[in-house]
């Protein structure tokens, strides 16, 4: 122990130094959260908004490449609480499925035969002139 200081004055100063740890993790909690709350999209829908689905069922077959939503669907009705109903365009069955597992889908022109440009690639001879 230190001279001139009592038992009671080193308990006391600990006390205060664990206050004031608290003190200072509660600051930086609270700056965390407004910073990542700030960096968080919200995702609003509309009815007849086309939207992409989460294939979660995707998990079994792992494919690096293989993309884990599933084609576009239309959506009929948006509940309370983040719920939305999906119509299949293919099928035209419709099911509901939390917001979360939605992405918006965004299409882009579409393409035709006249468009596309055929490209043919020739091997490229060897630089020495050998076969």
């Amino acid at each position: 122990m230190p001279l001139g200081m009592s038992p009671y004055w080193i308990v006391f100063e600990l006390d205060e130094l664990r206050l004031e740890a608290y003190e200072n993790s509660r600051i930086y909690k609270q700056k965390v959260k407004k910073f990542r709350d700030q960096k968080i999209l919200r995702k609003d829908f509309f009815v007849s908004q086309k939207v992409l689905l989460f294939n979660s069922r995707l998990k079994l077959i792992t494919g690096k490449l293989r993309s884990r939503w599933d084609r576009p669907f239309v959506i009929t009705n948006i509940f309370p609480y983040g719920a939305v109903q999906l119509r299949d365009e293919h099928t035209n069955s419709t099911f509901q499925v939390n917001g979360h597992q939605l992405k918006p889908f965004h299409e882009g022109p579409a393409s035709t035969i006249d468009d596309m440009e055929i490209i043919s690639l020739v091997e490229p001879a060897p630089p020495d002139g050998t076969a």
